[in-house]
């Protein structure tokens, strides 16, 4: 459950007009901070993120999952899933056995994906890879336009 802060600042910058993805970042932000503190722990930095996102989901952020293709089918229907959990009024309250399993595993997990480093490190090759991605599309839509 994402703390009362992050939800009030998710909402203040959603009042300001900023993008669903500046929206979901409070929510990530959070689980780096959860992380640090020790309340659990992540495998990589990339699951921290994934972590993050899914609250901001089911909190009622406007990010739509994926698209198809993108991720694995498994990511997509988790994202699907959280989305519309949040975007629906009626709020169900998760089994207490599936969330303390949940919790017990996290805590297994190490606090190293948090770190400056690791999390420097995730930023980098995610820009990386939207730039590649960006390059790719640019020149499809220019092959497209030439044979035209």
């Amino acid at each position: 459950m994402p703390e009362r802060e992050t939800i009030e600042r998710a909402r203040r910058a959603e009042r300001e007009g900023k993008a669903p993805s500046t929206q979901a970042g409070e929510f990530v932000r959070e689980e780096f901070e959860h992380i640090r503190e020790g309340k659990h722990g992540a495998r990589s930095t990339k699951q921290a993120v994934a972590i993050g996102l899914s609250k901001a989901r089911r909190a009622g952020v406007k990010l739509p999952p994926p698209k198809k293709g993108t991720t694995s089918e498994r990511t997509r229907k988790s994202a699907a899933s959280a989305y519309r959990a949040g975007q629906g009024g009626r709020r169900r309250k998760p089994s207490a056995r599936r969330a303390r399993a949940t919790r017990r595993a996290l805590q297994r997990e190490p606090r190293k994906a948090a770190s400056r480093t690791a999390i420097s490190r995730q930023a980098r090759t995610a820009r990386k890879r939207a730039r590649s991605t960006a390059r790719k599309s640019t020149a499809a839509s220019s092959r497209r336009r030439r044979r035209s």
